[in-house]
């Protein structure tokens, strides 16, 4: 198994001149996920809870719907092939869509037909105060071991209405709810309409994997892209931007924020 960040030398510059030092940086590795004893694809991310992201990924992509459907999953001794064995067949997609991102994600899902057959006679979800939303980010922002060794990953967290409840690090965003979704299979956790809190910007990628979470609100850091605007109207998502400790931006469905 890799570490999940190294130690570094490099030239510091200042007013005055260079000097050497050293840093952590966090691993970034190719791992590669077969499937039924079939090579589907390889990840590039943080090297830590690998096998919930394998677990994950393909519950997000719509391949299994719960842990009955795993019959394994093991990362062999190099820290590099994860084999994940089914209780069913499953047949390997044909093409793989590139996602934005600084890692790019992989999915087979089209946000455009998600959007068309999606029922909106099911949206619904609690109503909170803007005092929860700003003290979940700051809870995720505690919550970001790795950030404070090394830096240059992102954080996403399930959370209920009082508290943080799964956390996870990874260089790729959407790798952090892939490895939260396998958590919640393989450890039996279950939420009533969650809330997610990452440090990601939300793409289609990012508002899709956490619809399949049941997340009844998105909250990012940093900004949402139009199509996940788009998405989270359709499906019922209050979803917010820019969040700090003191602030935030409301998009989506602000009947859900208790403005009084």
């Amino acid at each position: 198994m890799k570490h999940n960040n190294r130690i570094i030398k490099y030239y510091q510059y200042r007013e005055k001149g260079f000097h050497t030092s050293e840093t952590e940086v966090i691993e970034e590795v190719p791992v590669q996920l077969t499937v039924n004893g079939k090579e589907w694809l390889t990840f590039m991310c943080t090297p830590i809870k690998l096998e919930e992201l394998a677990v994950g990924f393909l519950f997000n992509e719509g391949i299994i719907d719960t842990a009955k459907d795993i019959e394994s999953v093991r990362l062999c001794s190099s820290g590099e092939i994860l084999d994940v064995w089914l209780n069913k067949s499953a047949v390997k997609p044909v093409n793989w869509s590139r996602t934005s991102g600084c890692t790019g994600g992989t999915t087979t899902i089209d946000s455009e037909e998600l959007l068309e057959k999606f029922d909106p006679a099911k949206i619904n979800g609690p109503v909170i105060t803007p005092e929860l939303v700003t003290s979940l980010v700051e809870m995720l922002f505690e919550s970001q071991e790795l950030y404070r060794k090394a830096g240059g990953v992102h954080t996403s967290a399930l959370c209920n209405l009082r508290e943080i409840c799964v956390s996870m690090e990874d260089i790729g965003r959407h790798n952090t709810l892939d490895k939260i979704a396998g958590y919640c299979l393989i450890e039996d956790v279950k939420l009533n309409k969650p809330i997610i809190v990452t440090t990601g910007r939300i793409s289609s990628e990012m508002l899709q994997k956490s619809k399949r979470l049941g997340a009844s609100f998105v909250v990012s850091r940093t900004s949402p892209s139009s199509l996940s605007i788009r998405m989270a109207e359709a499906f019922g998502i209050t979803l917010i931007g820019y969040a700090r400790r003191k602030q935030f931006r409301l998009y989506t469905h602000p009947e859900r924020i208790n403005m009084k």
